[in-house]
């Protein structure tokens, strides 16, 4: 099955203001934005390849599928930050799937695990 990394409240950050209605009056809310910005590695060969797509859609490497259901940024009235909720399935089958958040600012606070990939947040665009 899949292995599941998401914490009860979809937010990239156990921040009170996350919780908060977007807006002018909620400065420090993290922002959406519609696409994300990955980097992936494979580990046999050293490549290391730019993955850039929109909300929802499969971008490939390898064996690897990758999905960005959600990719937020910090507002410029915090430090710099981007977070995404991504779903990541090996064809092989020889990697459990992955689903949860990643963060730019923490890389290894939620990694993809996997003896031939790696897969790294760069943005949000």
């Amino acid at each position: 099955g899949i292995r599941d990394r998401t914490s009860p409240v979809p937010a990239p950050a156990p921040e009170p203001s996350a919780v908060a209605p977007a807006g002018p009056l909620y400065p420090d809310v993290w922002q959406p934005r519609q696409g994300v910005e990955l980097v992936a590695l494979d580990k046999v060969n050293a490549r290391s390849v730019p993955l850039r797509g929109g909300l929802g859609e499969k971008l490939t490497f390898g064996a690897l599928t990758v999905t960005a259901l959600s990719c937020q940024v910090r507002p410029p009235t915090q430090p710099a930050d981007a977070a995404a909720f991504l779903e990541i399935t090996d064809a092989t089958g020889t990697v459990p799937p992955f689903r949860g958040w990643m963060w730019l600012a923490e890389p290894s606070r939620n990694l993809y695990e996997s003896p031939l990939y790696d897969i790294h947040l760069t943005g949000c665009r």
